[in-house]
């Protein structure tokens, strides 16, 4: 029976408000389960499990696995058919307000060792895409890797290059190495997006990469504020500070003002968040003492 004739005949249509695009091809979910590289004492996390393309190989491999659906709808159907599997528990919640790290407390979960890796595994409606990968890799779940579907557009812009880099790419590279696994076909799901699709794997880094990453998140979010200008402009402007300030940080990192915020490799960034903090505590310094 299809994905198609299974869902008619649990009643159940796609919502294209949620952005449901169901995994069909077996062979993609093998592939995806591979690529997670699932102990048997592993917790995996998977988001959007639908009515179980993925999980019931998920179930297979790991220690325990939690299921986050949005659509209540689904739940019945997801636990039609799949059963009752001892280590998968099922949680109707919404992925971007989950407490992930409270999670690994929930019912079932326990039998997993508490320093168990995690992994995090997910066909992601395209709506929710970079929010929910900022909200994993900034969390106290720290998983040991994470493998999502995404829009091919979006795999793109997360595995960018200096020349090519956004404030997605920015984001995900600051916490993790992102690499692009295998391009999948519109065709893999029901019903078929417009567009390709894309499993993207990211590794987290093990220790972080600079301690305040709201100072290179400030950078990045004035930096691409208006990608057409020089940084020294759009730094100015999204940081409220003069030309000249913005100047002297660039030139401390040792980073052409004249640059726009495209070309700039994640080390940069974080270069610019150094002497971007170090010219804050010297100002604040001098304010204090003329006070």
């Amino acid at each position: 029976m299809s994905t198609r004739q299974r869902l008619n005949a649990l009643g159940i249509a796609p919502r294209r408000s949620l952005g449901q695009n169901f995994l069909t091809d077996p062979s993609i979910a093998r592939a995806i389960v591979a690529t997670a590289q699932i102990d048997p004492g592993d917790l995996v996390i998977e988001i959007g499990p639908g009515i179980g393309a993925l999980t019931q190989f998920l179930v297979r491999q790991a220690g325990h696995v939690i299921a986050i659906e949005l659509d209540q709808h689904l739940i019945p159907a997801l636990q039609a058919e799949l059963g009752h599997p001892a280590n998968l528990t099922i949680i109707h919640a919404d992925a971007l307000e989950v407490d992930y790290k409270a999670i690994r407390q929930t019912s079932g979960a326990d039998a997993c060792p508490p320093d168990a890796p995690v992994r995090v595994v997910g066909n992601l409606p395209y709506y929710i895409t970079s929010a929910l990968i900022r909200r994993l890799l900034e969390s106290q779940l720290k998983p040991a890797l994470i493998v999502l579907t995404v829009q091919m557009e979006v795999a793109q812009r997360m595995i960018a290059g200096p020349d090519e880099m956004s404030l997605l790419a920015v984001s995900v590279q600051f916490y993790g190495q992102p690499r692009l696994v295998m391009r999948v076909s519109p065709s893999a799901f029901y019903p078929q997006p417009e567009v390709d699709s894309a499993v993207v794997a990211i590794t987290p880094h093990r220790n972080p990469l600079y301690p305040s990453p709201n100072s290179v998140f400030a950078l990045a979010r004035a930096g691409f504020g208006q990608r057409r200008k020089q940084l020294r402009n759009t730094l100015a402007s999204g940081l409220r500070i003069t030309r000249e300030q913005a100047e002297e940080i660039l030139l401390a990192s040792r980073i052409d003002p004249a640059r726009r915020a495209e070309t700039l490799g994640i080390d940069e960034w974080i270069t610019l968040a150094t002497h971007y903090d170090s010219q804050r505590q010297a100002h604040s310094g001098d304010s204090d003492h003329r006070t």
